[in-house]
């Protein structure tokens, strides 16, 4: 058997034994392998929403969720949030005891098939806050976000997402899911008092149109990814006045809209 961590220093992760092939030698193996889990979340008494998510931090998870879809506007909002002992449910309580759950789900095209309450068809608008950086800023910034970190490194399975303030990454967190990475950062973000307005906002996953709304409801003026936007989520940019930023390389990297923000290489 190989000699990787114990599961139990990798929260979220879970070891497996597998067969590996490399180079014409077979090999079994034990390593870690990430854990997918149901997060059913329960507001006021009534079912939300049920998140397929990774297990740990379900809290970060749910607070972040709560502010994306609108439900709450502060880490005060709710009363009392009360995890279930297994961390596959949580129940928030809100201090606005009238409120139930929409009606209207839409489910996105999120990892797992997202759920949300929000049509991002609705207008929005544009985003005020702003920040300038340059492309080597955006390169550097994106080259340190995917460093390859343990287990995210050896298992290759994770998505995540970080805040910077154009010099340095304030904070990142990682899930199954790339929405939920969001999340999860604007979760951990509202617990620690840290603003998100006028922030770049990294994601390792393609930038869907949920991603997005996200982005604009954390006032967010930059978003990159090393990945593809998609058509609808180029539209939404540009009219919610974001610059959204795509393939950032090592010498490359594609701006879809508003490339003022941006300044050429010297």
């Amino acid at each position: 058997m190989g000699d990787h961590p114990a599961p139990e220093e990798y929260p979220g992760f879970t070891t497996n034994t597998y067969h590996e092939y490399k180079a014409g030698v077979v090999s079994e193996t034990a390593g870690p392998v990430i854990s997918e889990s149901f997060v059913c979340l329960y507001v006021n008494g009534a079912e939300l929403a049920t998140l397929m998510a990774s297990p740990s931090d379900a809290v970060e998870l749910v607070i972040g969720f709560l502010r994306s879809e609108g439900i709450i506007e502060s880490p005060d909002d709710p009363a009392e949030i009360v995890p279930a002992p297994n961390g596959q449910c949580v129940d928030v309580w809100l201090k606005d005891a009238s409120f139930r759950p929409p009606h209207r789900r839409i489910v996105t095209s999120g990892c797992g098939g997202g759920v949300s309450f929000d049509d991002v068809r609705q207008r929005r608008e544009p985003i005020t806050t702003d920040l300038r950086l340059s492309a080597e800023q955006v390169i550097k910034l994106m080259a340190e976000f995917t460093r390859p970190t343990e287990p995210r490194g050896r298992t290759r399975g994770l998505h995540a997402a970080a805040l910077s303030d154009g010099r340095n990454i304030l904070l990142k967190r990682e899930d199954i899911g790339r929405h939920n990475a969001i999340d999860r950062l604007w979760g951990a973000a509202m617990l620690a008092e840290l603003d998100t307005a006028g922030r770049l906002l990294m994601s390792t996953g393609r930038i869907s149109s949920e991603m997005l709304m996200k982005a604009a409801r954390m006032q967010i003026p930059v978003v990159a990814s090393r990945t593809t936007p998609t058509s609808l989520t180029i539209g939404l940019a540009r009219d919610w006045n974001i610059t959204l930023i795509g393939y950032v390389r090592s010498n490359l990297l594609r701006v879809y809209s508003h490339p003022e923000r941006i300044s050429d290489p010297t």
